[in-house]
């Protein structure tokens, strides 16, 4: 059993890995995002003076799930970075099952600021056992995103849809008095782990079923829930109210993300904050001209009602567990929680930060975009995990990859995703 949940994690994204042999004066740290890079570099010079130390960060390639390729290619290798990040925390679980990580729950509850913390981000990074693995500097706080000016200027409205039905008929109706796209949710392969954290779980939060991880680490995956998202996903296909082909080439997020929500040409997405910043904002090469007034967010509404915000951790610290100097590495880990780093990254990608006092930060109070979705996190929800998660994010792409070639309905969808699953883990993993 444990060999196959090791080799879960793996199987998942076609999963290799490797980890850093570091002397003890030199640190090195992975990263895969010029923006995130860009952030490290406002802190690095702090940190060497404090102890010492030269830290070099390594590039590693830019797509999530070539950086994650690389990175546990390397893992395995035995020749990683010493500290690197897991891209969502869906992927945690797993590397922690191989053995990858380790553990930093002394080192954390220590901090200064651990008590500074949400609440949600200590939910998130506190396992059943009471370990902790990871250091959470930010969080993916995501809703649904929408072109305010397409939709007055077509006479629709802009307030929020209370539920899946309404969500739907919101979209028709930018459809068909736009001629744009109404709605996107992230699918198929090629997206990776964002057809899961970037789509489906927003959608599964607000079913009869809002978990898929059981108390004894088993997946729930067979529930009506599960059926009902992947539902929806097919009427949104099915009704021509969300670009398919884009989805199906490399890159996927680039045409509909980058292109066609600035030029109108789809009028609501799911995103996070860092949409704001990162992908419309001001400085970036796709921007949305005056952002924060022609783009609104909704929070994501439940099949029947409710409304969601959806929390989860985005690129958590780890220190690699064969790291040559770990005691060293767990020291770095925690200076990147600091309040100065995480500004930097909200400045940077747009992501919210971790840390209630971060938001008192003068350099963060100027991200006036960022300021309400930040005093909305203690209201968010998120998923749990549990081993195997990676293999639950690669049958989800798998599943809506089928309906996006509307080569299946929402059940033979669910079916896929179990056949991975069992496939994967185990028959006796999956309920």
């Amino acid at each position: 059993m444990l060999k196959r949940l090791l080799l879960a994690g793996i199987a998942a994204v076609g999963l290799a890995v490797s980890v850093n042999a570091a002397d003890a004066e030199t640190i090195r740290i992975a990263e895969h995002r010029q923006a995130r890079i860009d952030a490290l570099k406002a802190v690095v010079p702090d940190i060497e003076k404090k102890y010492g130390v030269t830290i070099e960060i390594v590039e590693y390639p830019a797509p999530e799930k070539d950086y994650l390729t690389k990175l546990l290619t390397e893992l395995r290798a035995g020749n990683a970075p010493d500290l690197f990040t897991a891209p969502r925390g869906q992927d945690v679980a797993d590397m922690v099952a191989a053995g990858y990580l380790a553990p930093v729950a002394d080192q954390v509850k220590a901090w200064d600021g651990y008590n500074q913390l949400f609440d949600v981000a200590k939910q998130l990074i506190n396992r059943k056992d009471g370990q902790i693995y990871v250091l959470p500097p930010m969080l993916s706080v995501q809703q649904l995103y929408y072109r305010r000016d397409v939709m007055e200027k077509a006479g629709i409205s802009t307030a929020q849809p209370k539920n899946w039905a309404e969500l739907l008929d919101r979209a028709r109706e930018i459809k068909a008095k736009t001629g744009a796209y109404g709605l996107l949710f992230p699918a198929g392969v090629a997206w990776g782990g964002g057809a899961f954290g970037e789509g489906f779980q927003m959608l599964l939060a607000g079913s009869s079923t809002p978990q898929i991880a059981n108390d004894d680490d088993t997946l729930n995956l067979s529930s009506q829930g599960v059926k009902d998202s992947l539902g929806f996903y097919a009427d949104l296909i099915n009704n021509d109210l969300m670009p398919v082909q884009p989805l199906l080439g490399p890159e996927p997020w680039v045409t509909p993300k980058y292109q066609m929500f600035p030029a109108g040409k789809l009028v609501a997405t799911t995103c996070g904050s860092w949409c704001y910043v990162y992908d419309w904002g001001p400085e970036s090469k796709h921007g949305v001209p005056d952002v924060t007034k022609n783009v609104g967010t909704w929070t994501v509404p439940g099949k029947d009602g409710g409304e969601h915000v959806i929390v989860d951790l985005e690129s958590p610290w780890g220190v690699n567990a064969q790291s040559a100097d770990p005691d060293l590495a767990k020291k770095i880990l925690i200076e990147l929680g600091s309040v100065k780093a995480e500004v930097a990254l909200a400045q940077q990608l747009g992501n919210i930060p971790a840390r209630k006092d971060a938001g008192s930060d003068p350099d963060f109070q100027k991200l006036t975009a960022l300021v309400p979705v930040f005093n909305a996190v203690d209201t968010g929800t998120f998923l749990k995990t549990a081993p195997g998660f990676s293999a639950v994010s690669e049958g989800i792409a798998r599943a809506t990859e089928a309906l996006l070639r509307k080569e299946t309905d929402a059940a033979g969808a669910q079916k896929i995703l179990v056949d991975y699953v069992k496939e994967t883990l185990g028959d006796e993993m999956v309920k």
